[in-house]
């Protein structure tokens, strides 16, 4: 199958419930690269590459996210660039 990248803008209460650190740890288990970010408007970013179904299971749960989060919107673009290695959260 080939990688495909997508990037994700999430709103809603994401930040400060361990969004990112959960969105590591569901991209991980799914062979999934890329990162996730905190955005000064209170958004989190997303960048993810992998196999398609992999992506679809992360989109799944990036609109929900961890139990404490509140997720308004997941806005999904599909992006070209590089895979990276491993996922990160900054």
């Amino acid at each position: 199958m080939a990688i495909k990248c997508v990037r994700a803008l999430i709103s809603g209460r994401v930040q400060g419930v361990f969004f990112r650190d959960s969105t590591r740890t569901q991209a991980s288990a799914l062979g999934i690269t890329g990162h996730a970010i905190n955005l000064a408007d209170g958004r989190v970013e997303v960048i993810a590459c992998g196999e398609s179904d992999h992506l679809d299971s992360l989109i799944e749960w990036l609109h929900h996210g961890p139990v404490y989060a509140e997720v308004n919107a997941v806005d999904i673009k599909p992006i070209s660039t590089t895979p990276p290695d491993g996922f990160h959260i900054g």
